[in-house]
C-alpha cells in the first residue's frame, strides 16, 4: 500500500458537491482527512489518500479535472 497527502482547495462552486465521497466510491483508495476548514464560499482540505499506486494517480488526475486546486505534498511512497 502506498499513502499520498494531497491538498485540495475549492471555491464555491465545489464547497457543497460530494466530491469526497466520490474519490472514494470510484477509485480503490481510501481517503483520510487530516485537516480541513470549508465555509460556503471557499475551502481547503488536507486528505490522505492511501492504496495502490496506479489508483491513487487516476485519483489525483481526476481531482485535477474538477476545476480545483490540487497539490500533491510529496511523491508516492510505499508504506
Amino acid at each position: 500500500m502506498t499513502t499520498v497527502d494531497v491538498n485540495v482547495t475549492a471555491g464555491k462552486a465545489h464547497v457543497g458537491q460530494p466530491w469526497l465521497w466520490r474519490l472514494s466510491r470510484e477509485f480503490d483508495v481510501r481517503v483520510n482527512v487530516k485537516k480541513a476548514s470549508i465555509d460556503e464560499d471557499y475551502g481547503w482540505v488536507q486528505i490522505e489518500l492511501e492504496g495502490p499506486v496506479e489508483e491513487i494517480q487516476r485519483a489525483i488526475a481526476w481531482l485535477m479535472t474538477t476545476g480545483m486546486h490540487v497539490e500533491s505534498l510529496q511523491r508516492a511512497v510505499g508504506a
